[in-house]
């Protein structure tokens, strides 16, 4: 009786808690009835995962003593509550239940019968492949493989609805353990690794470590429904942040857009202050290449002038006043030679405003905001091409140090107009002067006589003094002519940098757009796409509506839950053979009597 208390107290130990509800209940033909039954299966596997022995260990809770009828496809039974003897007849099992409560017998299930999940066991020591029973007490770096997949031969309801827990404990003296996919945990002098297989799922997993003398309790497997109901109120929050970078990422999307019509205005406008700085250029060039002959002919006047003044400095009578004739027309030539400087300064001087003006605007387009190094990196992380972000940070750094540049001359650029203005202004009058000095000069010849000889000498010394310093102010401005236009020159490589620039930062900016645009359009129904996953999800293992059928016999109707407890053989070690100890000889009555007097 106390051996039949210790396998009933085994077995309770064995099952493992049910999950379900119960099934309908349908009473058997019999004088007992059952309100629901357990079974767990146990399989011993071989230490490659090659099927061993199978047996199950079935729970009725019995609500109503009597006979019970059980079902069963066993070899062999025992009865693991009382002495009595159980009734097997092919797949009926008859029992006699004396008492109501828990009834526990085992059933010895027939070679060849199947699991439903095939499993394979491989190990690897020091990258060769071995047989289990070759590895006991070997070192080195080993490697443990453990497959599971369906076997189609025993029926897909279990392989479906059921989760697998793989487990396997190494000793803590073992070095580098490590297990891809699993949870490693201290479990006392060992590590326990576990990998969870979900239904429906193939699984291979992975442990290697270093070992030394190795030894090995196996590979534990427990498979249960998965009927506990996944929680998705989390998912609400997680979908609304993926909504909230939906959002973020059109924002982004329509604000490099807005960034790319701006930047298309910007390069507009610097193509046309390139084109109207190539204008200015050429004018103000062609203007310093006509002063020196400006120069040249203010220079002849200024020496025929003195010539004729020294020539007028002498005796009256003897004055040739041939050459005298002939300064009216020099000095009409002059003035009309200034009148034409006059009129293309005027010209270049309306140039000059637009050229001006056009590159005033464009360059008070370019935003006085700068970007932080923070705020340049976080545009690197939005997943933009980073070979069209280099090239749209260049440009912006080129359009900023150009801003810069024309903040600090931009008072120079203003002066110049004012300054072309009085410079015309000038140039007018002192072409006026001379027509006026030309209409004296040619009355005075006309009515000239020798009384009236001094008065033209004073009038010419007067005009060769004042011409030198109209002479030595058209030398100044035509240097400052030649300065301007080689200073000028450089500012326009410059703008033409600046508008290369804004052509390259507008493709930068439209690759950008682009590539904005895409991932908006790739991301924009993500929250939509990642709640149907999560369904999806859901679906696919949330269990809570399985119902548990028998894993031994379809006639079992009262099916409370089904378990499985699979493990593999160890690989110890074989045990050192000991010699058994000689016999002793029997002592004769006359050593056991020496014995006495010792």
């Amino acid at each position: 009786m106390r051996k039949q208390l210790q396998y009933t107290a085994l077995a309770g130990m064995l099952v493992l808690p049910s999950f379900l509800g119960h099934g309908a209940l349908v009473e058997a033909e019999t004088t007992g009835k059952v309100a629901s039954k357990d079974e767990v299966v146990y399989a011993t596997l071989k230490a490659n995962g090659e099927l061993g022995p199978i047996y199950v260990v079935n729970t009725l809770d019995v609500a109503r003593a009597g006979e019970i009828l059980d079902f069963g496809k066993y070899e062999s039974v025992k009865n693991l509550t009382d002495l009595t003897e159980l009734e097997q007849v092919k797949e009926e099992i008859r029992l006699d239940a004396s008492e109501k409560g828990k009834f526990f017998y085992q059933g010895n299930l027939p070679e060849g019968t199947e699991l439903p999940w095939d499993v394979t066991v491989t190990y690897l020591l020091d990258g060769k492949k071995v047989e289990p029973a070759d590895l006991a007490g070997k070192s080195g770096e080993l490697e443990i493989f453990i497959e599971t997949s369906e076997n189609e031969g025993a029926g897909s309801v279990f392989y479906e609805n059921y989760l697998l827990q793989v487990s396997l404990m190494l000793p803590n003296t073992y070095q580098d353990i490590e297990a891809a996919d699993g949870m490693i945990a201290n479990a006392g002098k060992n590590k326990q690794i576990t990998f969870t297989v979900m239904p429906g799922q193939e699984e291979k997993m992975t442990v290697t470590a270093t070992v030394k003398d190795f030894e090995f309790d196996g590979v534990q497997i427990a498979a249960v429904p998965s009927t506990l109901p996944i929680d998705t109120t989390g998912t609400e929050s997680m979908t609304e942040d993926m909504g909230q970078l939906t959002d973020a990422i059109k924002q982004l999307n329509d604000g490099v857009a807005e960034l790319e019509s701006g930047v298309a205005e910007l390069n507009d406008g610097a193509g046309q202050l390139r084109d109207g700085s190539s204008q200015y250029k050429n004018g103000i060039g062609k203007l310093n290449g006509s002063s020196a002959e400006l120069v040249n002919a203010s220079s002849s006047i200024q020496d025929a002038l003195r010539k004729i003044n020294a020539g007028l400095s002498g005796d009256a009578g003897q004055v040739d006043l041939t050459a005298l004739a002939e300064l009216p027309a020099g000095l009409t030539e002059l003035a009309a030679g200034l009148k034409e400087t006059a009129d293309g300064m005027a010209v270049f001087k309306e140039n000059y405003a637009k050229a001006y003006g056009a590159l005033d605007g464009a360059i008070k387009e370019i935003p006085a905001k700068q970007l932080s190094e923070a705020e340049i990196a976080e545009l690197y992380k939005s997943g933009a091409n980073p070979a069209t972000l280099d090239k749209l940070v260049a440009s912006y750094s080129a359009a900023q140090k150009v801003k810069g540049t024309y903040n600090q001359t931009e008072q120079a650029f203003a002066a110049v107009e004012p300054s072309l203005t009085q410079m015309e202004a000038a140039v007018r009058e002192m072409s006026g002067a001379l027509s006026t000095i030309v209409g004296e000069i040619s009355t005075s010849l006309k009515e000239t006589d020798l009384s009236g000889f001094s008065e033209l000498q004073k009038g010419i010394s007067r005009l060769s003094a004042n011409y030198g310093e109209f002479h030595s102010g058209l030398v100044g401005y035509t240097g400052g002519v030649g300065e301007l236009s080689t200073s000028y020159g450089k500012l326009h490589a410059g703008l033409v940098e600046l508008s290369d620039g804004t052509g390259e930062l507008e493709n930068g900016v439209v690759g950008l757009e682009d590539g904005t645009t895409e991932l908006y359009e790739e991301t924009k129904d993500l929250p939509e796409k990642m709640q149907d996953e999560i369904d999806k999800m859901i679906q696919e293992y949330d269990k809570s509506d399985f119902k548990p059928v028998s894993f031994v016999s379809p006639k079992n109707e009262k099916v409370s839950s089904v378990q499985f407890v699979i493990k593999t053989e160890s690989i110890k070690k074989a045990e050192p053979e000991t010699k058994e100890a000689e016999p002793e000889k029997k002592k004769g009555f006359w050593t056991l009597l020496k014995e006495l007097f010792k």
